[in-house]
C-alpha cells in the first residue's frame, strides 16, 4: 500500500510538472539598456534580468548573434523599444511572439504623444526615453506586464515602480532646473544624429542632428555643409557627439566650421541610444539622464 501510494504521488508530481505547475525562473530578456535598468529595479530580486545592447552599442544597426537568440528562446517574457529602433530584430520578435508574451514598450503609448519622423510621417521617433513623463508610461507598462506574469510577486513589483516613479519625478525637477541656468536663446543643441528630439520638445531646446532618427540614414557632404552654414548662422559654438555613433562625421562639420572661421568645440559625449557601463552611474537610467543634462547646461551656458 505504501509503495502504490509513493507511485502515485510521483506520477501526479509529474503530471504538475507537464502542466507547467513548476516554478518558473523569472528569466527576462530586454534590447536595450533602459528597458533593461527599468526591469531590474521593478523586479528586484526577483527576476533574472538579461540586456542584449550593452554600453557603445547602436540599436539601430544591431543584429541579433546566435547567442543573443538562444537568450530570447529560454527567456519568460521579452521587452523591446519598438518604433522600429531595433529594426534588424522585428522579424525575430514576431516569431517570439507566437510563443511567448513579447512588449514593445514603446507601442503602448499613445500615439498622440507621440513625434512623427520629418520625413515618413507613418513613422514615429523612437527615442522615448528622453521623454521622463513618456518613460514613465513605459515603466508603468513594464510594471503592468510583470505582474500579469508573476501575479506571486505583484506587491513587491507594485512597491518598487512606485519608489522609481518617485525618483522620476525627483529627475525632472532636477533637469527643469539646470535647463533654467541657459538662456532660452543659447538652448540650441546639436548632436550626430535625431535621438534628442523628445529631449527637446519636453525641456524647451531647439535641437539638430546630422542624421535622421535612424543611424542607418546616410549622410553626405550637402548634409555636413547644411550643419556648417546653421552654425555660423546661429553662432553656436558646441556641439556634441554620442557614445553610440562615430564622432567623424562631427569632426567633419567641425573642420568646415573652421574654414569659415567660425570655431567650434565638441561639447561633450551624450548617452544617446546606449547608456553608460554597467555599475557605474551613467549606466542607470537616471544616472545617465541627469549626466547628459550637466554636460549640455555646463557647456551652453
Amino acid at each position: 500500500m505504501k509503495r502504490f501510494l509513493a507511485v502515485m504521488g510521483l506520477i501526479l508530481l509529474l503530471a504538475a510538472c507537464s502542466d507547467g505547475g513548476e516554478e518558473r525562473e523569472g528569466n527576462v530578456v530586454a534590447t536595450t539598456g533602459q528597458i533593461g535598468d527599468a526591469i531590474k529595479i521593478i523586479g528586484g530580486e526577483h527576476l533574472q534580468v538579461t540586456t542584449l545592447m550593452g554600453p557603445g552599442v547602436d540599436p539601430h544597426l544591431y543584429k541579433a548573434t546566435q547567442s543573443d537568440l538562444t537568450k530570447l528562446d529560454r527567456a519568460e517574457v521579452i521587452f523591446y523599444n519598438g518604433l522600429y529602433l531595433e529594426g534588424q530584430m522585428q522579424d525575430i520578435f514576431n516569431q517570439m511572439a507566437e510563443e511567448k508574451t513579447v512588449l514593445a514598450v514603446g507601442e503602448q503609448l499613445d500615439k498622440g504623444a507621440l513625434l512623427a519622423d520629418d520625413e515618413d510621417a507613418t513613422l514615429h521617433d523612437p527615442h522615448i526615453w528622453f521623454d521622463i513623463d513618456l518613460w514613465k508610461e513605459v515603466v508603468a507598462a513594464i510594471g503592468a506586464t510583470l505582474v500579469g506574469e508573476y501575479p506571486e510577486y505583484k506587491d513587491d513589483f507594485e512597491a518598487n515602480e512606485a519608489a522609481y516613479l518617485a525618483q522620476l519625478d525627483e529627475l525632472k525637477e532636477y533637469v527643469t532646473s539646470r535647463v533654467e541656468e541657459i538662456p532660452a536663446q543659447q538652448r540650441i543643441l546639436v548632436t550626430a544624429h535625431d535621438a534628442f528630439n523628445y529631449f527637446g520638445e519636453s525641456l524647451g531646446f531647439d535641437v539638430r542632428g546630422l542624421q535622421g532618427l535612424s543611424t542607418d540614414s546616410e549622410y553626405g557632404v550637402k548634409d555636413v555643409q547644411n550643419m556648417v552654414d546653421y552654425l555660423v548662422e546661429n553662432n553656436i559654438k558646441a556641439i556634441f557627439i554620442e557614445s553610440s555613433v562615430s564622432d567623424k562625421a562631427m569632426k567633419a562639420v567641425i573642420e568646415g566650421a573652421k574654414e569659415k572661421g567660425h570655431a567650434v568645440i565638441i561639447g561633450g559625449e551624450l548617452f544617446s541610444d546606449a547608456m553608460g557601463a554597467e555599475g557605474t552611474e551613467e549606466g542607470t537610467y537616471l544616472g545617465m539622464y541627469k549626466y547628459n543634462v550637466d554636460t549640455i547646461v555646463d557647456s551652453l551656458k
